[in-house]
């Protein structure tokens, strides 16, 4: 595995590739052109100029997280063609910068849903957090609005104000939308787009759904087991795979993490590790990424990925807020840096283990 970090973006980040440097084993970052737009085409001069940023800095670009998906292809409407066709050039562009992975998402309305991001822990430290009462209790379109006073100025992936000023209109757009749909309109794009991910070796990794149940009626697809693996044999290419992310698939405690991670062996492409802890099976907090402040076995979460031989980029996820730093919530600096440094001392450990048997 390669240790990694999210990064938005030297205009968008409150943290810089100087401080992403100096975390211990941290050779990557996963970013993205934070200020396009969903369906817009990635031009390969701007792609290159990020790289040459990330590698001034000693790192690399590890993956793209997001080229971000049209509504129009999620819902099979409108211009789903030519919307497609300008991912096909970013992909295309990206190969031609040699970077081979791409997370991305396929969730209707909501990237992913909290309802607090700064719950006061015992600790005092805040994180995000989510409780199905909250959101049954409000108008979906007043979500933004219940959040946005916590995002400490910042932009947060999936809930731009200039989308959620549409978040009415999308509603309406995917009122006719469901899982089957869903399915069908998914099929329709990584059918589309697996000729240019062949050609350049690019790692499709479709994120789960989070939480991995229904939202205010919105199907929810990538949620589950049986789900996934649906979605790897109607486009059976090794190409088309998945990101691990225990924290978004642990939503659901349902799904045994380490069995679903077996069950996926050679099609995890990028994997986020991270811990939550539940006070009832819909309410929860994302926790430190230490297996004993959560409900998670971390432990066995990376040995799952190191028996499957995982070589993938990997990275710490969610992070609290700790020690007075203001950042994005959930991706400042310090809480992620020791999860980085946690989940590679399993790693280490596991590795190890292994040899001397």
């Amino acid at each position: 595995m390669e240790m990694t970090l999210r990064w938005y973006g030297s205009k968008f980040d409150t943290v810089t590739l100087q401080q992403i440097r100096q975390i211990p084993g941290v050779t990557g970052v996963i970013t993205t052109l934070y200020d396009t737009q969903p369906g817009e085409l990635w031009e390969q001069e701007r792609i290159h100029a990020l790289k040459e940023e990330v590698a001034a800095s000693g790192l690399h670009i590890s993956g793209i997280e997001s080229v971000n998906i049209h509504d129009d292809i999620k819902t099979g409407l409108g211009r789903r063609d030519e919307y497609i066709d300008n991912y096909i050039k970013t992909l295309e562009n990206l190969g031609k910068e040699d970077i081979h992975m791409v997370c991305y998402n396929f969730m209707p309305v909501f990237d992913w849903t909290r309802t607090e991001l700064a719950r006061v822990l015992p600790d005092g430290s805040t994180a995000l957090a989510y409780t199905q009462e909250a959101v049954d209790a409000l108008d979906p379109e007043k979500m933004f609005e219940s959040i946005a006073g916590d995002m400490n100025g910042t932009v947060m992936p999936g809930w731009e104000p200039e989308r959620m000023a549409r978040v009415k209109e999308l509603f309406a757009l995917y009122k006719d939308v469901d899982d089957e749909k869903l399915f069908a309109n998914l099929k329709y794009f990584l059918e589309a787009i697996m000729p240019v991910c062949n050609k350049y070796d690019i790692n499709m990794a479709i994120h789960p759904d989070d939480p991995a149940w229904s939202v205010f009626g919105l199907p929810r697809i990538i949620i589950n087991e049986e789900n996934i693996l649906r979605m790897m044999h109607m486009v059976d290419d090794v190409h088309n795979g998945v990101t691990f992310c225990s924290g978004s698939y642990g939503t659901n405690l349902k799904n045994d993490l380490p069995h679903m991670i077996r069950s996926l062996k050679g099609r995890i492409h990028f994997a986020h590790v991270r811990n939550l802890k539940f006070h009832s099976p819909t309410n929860f907090e994302e926790a430190p990424h230490v297996s004993a402040c959560g409900s998670f076995d971390m432990y066995e979460i990376v040995k799952a990925l190191y028996d499957i031989g995982f070589t993938g980029p990997i990275r710490p996820d969610h992070g609290r807020s700790i020690w007075g730093e203001v950042a994005m919530p959930g991706y400042g600096l310090y809480d992620r840096a020791l999860g980085a440094t946690y989940i590679q001392g399993l790693w280490e450990a596991i590795e190890k283990g292994a040899i001397r048997k």
